[in-house]
């Protein structure tokens, strides 16, 4: 899965300059990023199947293929932070992770921008490159700073339905105290926060390829991660919560009011 990450990252960094020139152009960059998009999930797939041929995959772009174990399946975003990358920001990743029993076992999320490879396996703890992740210590809110990421606009495709008032999640954190940031890539929410650069990640409405390799990394790097209700369903219900266990019980009261 690292190598794929990498190969996929190296070609979608060259596309990226690319698409920053394309800002001013009368055309724009959307279907210019959407062959990027192709070509990194080209890239990620070959090198999988080749690796793993009975595995099936479920991908951002092409939608899932069942393989012949079914118990297998990898999880790819080629580019999380797709509206980021379209509009020329450098904050996007490439995501890849492994399930076993539909439950994530492994994840790869890669940072091209920073060069910064995130990594974790289940029982085998989480890194960036070879150096280990923890969460942070950080439990009162007032000086925390969280990562949100709300629904996607009801006319993007795949867009789920709000399954809660985001706006009263806004404001009941900025209430708390807490900073927070919007920075539209959820794969690189979740690796700050097993790097303990952010202290905890609440989003409703991402796509599971979004947020799959970041939920092992953080579980490996000691966090939590549950749906709103402090359940397992976070798959299910396209619902995130992150963080350091301690917080993590406070950042449910604040999703769930």
């Amino acid at each position: 899965m690292i190598r794929a990450a990498e190969k996929a990252g190296r070609a979608v960094i060259r596309d990226f300059g690319e698409v920053e020139q394309l800002q001013a152009s009368q055309r724009g960059p959307k279907d210019f990023v959407a062959k990027a998009e192709a070509k990194s999930d080209e890239v990620i797939r070959e090198i999988l199947q080749q690796a793993r041929p009975r595995f099936g995959l479920m991908q951002a772009t092409t939608g899932e293929v069942t393989g012949e174990d079914t118990s297998h399946r990898f999880i790819v975003a080629p580019i999380n932070g797709r509206a980021n990358f379209m509009h020329g920001l450098p904050s996007f990743a490439v995501s890849i992770a492994l399930e076993e029993s539909r439950e994530v076992i492994a994840g790869v999320i890669y940072n091209p921008i920073t060069d910064e490879m995130f990594w974790g396996e289940r029982n085998g703890g989480a890194y960036v490159h070879d150096r280990r992740l923890r969460v942070s210590k950080r439990n009162s809110l007032s000086d925390c700073l969280l990562a949100g990421g709300g629904p996607a606009p009801a006319s993007e495709e795949g867009a789920a339905p709000p399954s809660a008032d985001w706006l009263g999640i806004t404001g009941r954190i900025a209430g708390s105290g807490a900073g927070i940031r919007m920075q539209g890539a959820a794969a690189l929410n979740l690796a700050h926060v097993a790097a303990g650069r952010l202290d905890g990640y609440i989003a409703a409405g991402p796509h599971g390829w979004d947020v799959a390799a970041g939920v092992i990394i953080v579980r490996e790097a000691g966090g939590q991660v549950t749906d709103f209700s402090g359940g397992p369903r976070w798959l299910d219900k396209r619902e995130i919560v992150a963080g350091p266990p301690d917080l993590h019980r406070q950042l449910t009261k604040l999703a769930t009011g």
